[in-house]
């Protein structure tokens, strides 16, 4: 099995390491971090700064795996650029069009695809950390033009390892679809959360269920919510014009007539996709890595919902939602 180096050791670069390890792989990370990376150590991995992490990685053909914040990517890749620059590289960043800048310009000779799992939980650091936080999430690992197959199924092997289904995409695909279902929310849950508080004691006395759910990411560590929206700004100004031209509907119809079926029957409509085809019953289907054109076929499995659930030789097979006409 490939070896490991996980650069960042917070929860999600440290939930990667610790599923790594499990899956029998050999790791080492590097963090800046003190407490990160105290915590590491203290549980028994072997952690050292990044210079000499990246001197091994190359050494020993490593995966690189690049798990910092949004605006510490830039300063990450220099280092693999110098110290690794042919190495297996990968990312765990929510926003891909700015990672896979990065790489072609401090790192370009590494063999690249940008990865996204989308799990978490709003605690952060080592400590939050988990090796199955992954378990049954989903993982994007990008299949660019410009990907390499090697580097594609290198990145995928990782996220099925830590026990997530891998759902092949582009870049700009992924940015899109995350701006959505990924950072609208972050931003409706912040609006939300200070529109309650804004109504006083009382207001937040009453608070239940609903305003705790609906409010449960803005308790996600500033700094990490506004790097990844401001970093994937193009893609969410149109998910925030779209939210924006709803709740205009929303609210000129509540003062023209005070009927909001409208909106309440469209938003119980999108839950129910999408519970629709997270439960769906999934049929398989299979892509010949040896083919003409594999990158395309893996970008089609993602287009209709399905994910990579492990390789069979030069097979990938993947788990396609049914979904009702």
């Amino acid at each position: 099995m490939r070896s490991v180096c996980v650069v960042g050791l917070g929860l999600i670069g440290g939930s990667v390491l610790r599923a790594a390890s499990a899956a029998g792989r050999a790791v080492w990370g590097t963090a800046g971090s003190a407490e990160d990376v105290q915590g590491a150590i203290g549980e028994e991995f072997t952690v050292t700064d990044v210079d000499s992490a990246l001197r091994r990685a190359a050494e020993e053909d490593a995966l690189v795996v690049v798990a910092v914040p949004l605006p510490n990517v830039d300063a990450v890749l220099r280092k693999v650029g110098d110290l690794a620059p042919n190495c297996l590289l990968t990312d765990v960043v929510s926003v891909k069009g700015p990672v896979a800048a990065a790489v072609a310009r401090y790192a370009p000779d590494t063999r690249f695809a940008g990865g996204h799992p989308m799990a978490g939980k709003s605690a952060s650091g080592w400590s939050a950390s988990l090796a199955a936080l992954f378990s049954g999430a989903a993982w994007v690992v990008t299949a660019d033009e410009e990907t390499t197959l090697e580097a594609w199924r290198e990145a995928a092997q990782l996220a099925l390892d830590c026990g997530a289904g891998v759902v092949p995409t582009t870049t700009t695909e992924h940015d899109a679809a995350v701006a959505r279902i990924s950072h609208l929310p972050h931003v409706m849950a912040a609006v939300l959360a200070a529109c309650g508080a804004d109504g006083g004691p009382l207001a937040m006395a009453l608070g239940a269920g609903s305003f705790a759910d609906g409010t449960r990411v803005a308790s996600s560590r500033p700094e990490l919510v506004l790097a990844m929206c401001e970093g994937n700004r193009d893609a969410l100004l149109g998910a925030v014009d779209d939210a924006l031209g709803r709740l205009g509907a929303a609210r000129g119809a509540l003062a023209s007539t005070g009927a909001l079926g409208a909106t309440i029957r469209s938003g119980h409509a999108g839950r129910e996709v999408f519970e629709g085809q997270r439960d769906a019953a999934k049929a398989q289907a299979m892509v010949d890595l040896a083919g003409q054109d594999p990158l395309a076929e893996l970008r089609l499995i993602g287009a209709q919902g399905g994910r990579v659930t492990g390789f069979d030789g030069d097979l990938a097979i993947a788990a396609l939602p049914v979904l009702a006409d």
